[in-house]
């Protein structure tokens, strides 16, 4: 790949971590929002897990991230 081509992917990488972390943010405020409230224990695990996964997605493209940019340095 050539540096533009590498430079897209970088910069598609970027937006999708962006996106993420926005993502992940306002779900963590949700269950913040909400926690003294009486809802249902299973809907606030599967917001957790969610959040989990996606912070997992996020370190994912993290190291991708600095794959990328190892690329395009060498």
């Amino acid at each position: 790949m050539d540096d533009p081509e590498l430079k897209k992917e970088l910069d598609e990488v970027d937006a999708q971590i962006e996106r993420l972390r926005k993502e992940t943010t306002q779900i963590r405020e949700e269950i913040g929002q909400s926690w003294d409230a009486p809802t249902d224990m299973a809907e606030k695990a599967t917001l957790l897990t969610n959040v989990e996964q996606q912070e997992a997605l996020i370190d994912d493209l993290q190291v991708r991230r600095e794959q990328i940019l190892r690329r395009m340095k060498g």
